[in-house]
C-alpha cells in the first residue's frame, strides 16, 4: 500500500512542473563547517523560468516586454500583408468585373458555395434580376457567371480571412496580457476598422446593384465608395505595417538637425502625395476613365483637353468628369514619382542608417516601376480599344459623350 501511494506522490515532487511554481533558493554556501545554509530569494523570483515567469494569483504565462513586443509584431506584420493581398485580389475582381455577381451579403450563410446545378441556376436567376445582366451580360452563360462568381467569392472569403487574422490572436493576446496600454488602443482601432472595412465594401457593391430608370449607363459601384474603400485598406494596411516595425526594428536616436527635420517633414508630404494619388486612382477606377484619352504625355491632340470643366458646378468635375479625373491622376502621378525622386536625393545628403537609405531606394525603385505600369496600360489600352469587340466598350464611348453633351446644354451660359 506504501509504494501504491508514495512512489507516485514522489514522482510528483521531483518533477520538473512543481519546480516552475515552488520558489527558487539559493545554492548552499560554506560557512565554515559542515552544514550548509539555504537563502531563500526575494519574493516574486521562481525556480526554473528566468525570462518567463508565472505571476502570483494568475493562470497565464507573461512574456517579458521585449519578447511580447516580437510576438505581437510579427502577428502584424502578416496582418499587413494579408491586407495588401486583399488589395490585391479586390484589384483583380474590378478588372474581371466580377464585384457584381454576389447580390447579397451574408456573414455566415454565404461561406459555403453552391455545389448542385439547381443551387448554382438560382444563384444565376437571382444576379439576371439586376442592372449589370441586364444591360451588360444579357448574353452571359452559367459557366461564365460561375467564374466572375467565384472571383467575388474568393475575395469576400479573403476578407474573412483578413478579420480573422486581426481579432483572434488580438483577443488572445489582450488575454495573457501581452499588450501595454497605448497598444491596447491601436489594436482596438485596426480591428475596429477590419469590422468598418467589411461592412464598406458591402455598401459599395450595393450602390452597383441600384436600378437607375433614367440612365442607360453601364451599371458599376458609387467611385465615391470606391475610393473610401481603397482609402480605408491603405490607412489598415500602413497603420499594421508600421506598429509592426515599431515593435520589431531598434528605433534609431540621430541628432535632430534642421536637415533632417526638413527630411522628415517632406517624407510626411509625400506619403500624404502618395496616398491621395491612390484615391484617385480609385475615381479612375470607378468611372472607367482611363478609356477616355490613351495618349501620352498629351491627352488626344492637346496638352490640356478641352472637357476639363464640362459640368457644373465647376467643383463636380474633380470627381465625376472622366476627363478631368484621368487628368488629376495623371498630374498627381507624376508629382507623386517626382516627390519620391527629390526626398531620395535630400536622404543621400544626410548620414543616415543604413536601414533608412535601403528604404529609400526601395521607394525610389518602386515609384519608377508604378510609373512605368501606369504608362503601359496607358498606350495598351489604345490597342485594347480598337481590338476589342466587347459591348460595355461600344457602349462606353457614347455614354460618356452622352453626359458631356447633356452637361454642355444644362450648364449656365
Amino acid at each position: 500500500m506504501q509504494r501504491l501511494l508514495f512512489t507516485p506522490l514522489t514522482a510528483f515532487l521531483g518533477s520538473p512542473c512543481l519546480r516552475l511554481l515552488v520558489p527558487r533558493v539559493a545554492p548552499r554556501t560554506q560557512c565554515g563547517c559542515s552544514c550548509g545554509i539555504r537563502r531563500p530569494l526575494r519574493p516574486g523570483q521562481y525556480s526554473t523560468i528566468s525570462d518567463v515567469a508565472l505571476q502570483p494569483g494568475r493562470g497565464t504565462v507573461s512574456l517579458p516586454s521585449k519578447a511580447a513586443e516580437r510576438v505581437v509584431g510579427r502577428w502584424l506584420l502578416v496582418c499587413s500583408g494579408t491586407v495588401a493581398g486583399a488589395v490585391i485580389l479586390g484589384g483583380v475582381t474590378r478588372l474581371t468585373e466580377s464585384g457584381l455577381s454576389m447580390v447579397d451579403w451574408h456573414l455566415i450563410k454565404e461561406m459555403k458555395p453552391p455545389t448542385s446545378k439547381e443551387e448554382w441556376e438560382a444563384e444565376f436567376q437571382k444576379y439576371q434580376q439586376f442592372p449589370e445582366f441586364k444591360i451588360l451580360n444579357h448574353d452571359m452563360t452559367l459557366a461564365e457567371f460561375k467564374f466572375i462568381w467565384y472571383m467575388e467569392y474568393s475575395h469576400r472569403m479573403w476578407g474573412r480571412l483578413v478579420g480573422l487574422a486581426y481579432i483572434l490572436p488580438a483577443a488572445y493576446f489582450w488575454k495573457k496580457g501581452w499588450l501595454t496600454r497605448g497598444l491596447k488602443g491601436r489594436v482596438l482601432a485596426l480591428c475596429g476598422l477590419v469590422c468598418f472595412q467589411g461592412l464598406l465594401g458591402w455598401y459599395m457593391v450595393k450602390s452597383g446593384l441600384e436600378e437607375k430608370p433614367d440612365s442607360h449607363d453601364i451599371p458599376r459601384v458609387s467611385q465615391y465608395r470606391l475610393a473610401a474603400h481603397l482609402g480605408s485598406a491603405l490607412v489598415l494596411y500602413c497603420a499594421s505595417l508600421w506598429t509592426s516595425l515599431s515593435l520589431l526594428l531598434p528605433q534609431h536616436k540621430l541628432t535632430e538637425t534642421r536637415q533632417l527635420l526638413r527630411l522628415r517633414r517632406f517624407a510626411h508630404g509625400t506619403a500624404g502625395l502618395v496616398f491621395l494619388t491612390a484615391l484617385s486612382g480609385a475615381f479612375v477606377a470607378g468611372l472607367d476613365a482611363g478609356l477616355v484619352y490613351n495618349s501620352f504625355p498629351k491627352m488626344g491632340e492637346s496638352w490640356i483637353p478641352e472637357d476639363l470643366f464640362t459640368f457644373s458646378p465647376l467643383l463636380r468635375n474633380v470627381f465625376e468628369n472622366p476627363t478631368m479625373v484621368q487628368f488629376d491622376h495623371r498630374v498627381l502621378g507624376i508629382a507623386s514619382v517626382t516627390a519620391v525622386t527629390v526626398l531620395y536625393f535630400l536622404s543621400r545628403r544626410i548620414p543616415l542608417p543604413r536601414r533608412t537609405k535601403i528604404a529609400a531606394t526601395t521607394l525610389l525603385a518602386l515609384a519608377y516601376t508604378q510609373g512605368s505600369v501606369l504608362l503601359f496600360n496607358i498606350l495598351k489600352s489604345a490597342v485594347w480599344m480598337k481590338a476589342s469587340q466587347r459591348p460595355y466598350l461600344r457602349m462606353e464611348q457614347p455614354n460618356i459623350a452622352d453626359t458631356i453633351d447633356d452637361n454642355h446644354k444644362t450648364a449656365p451660359e
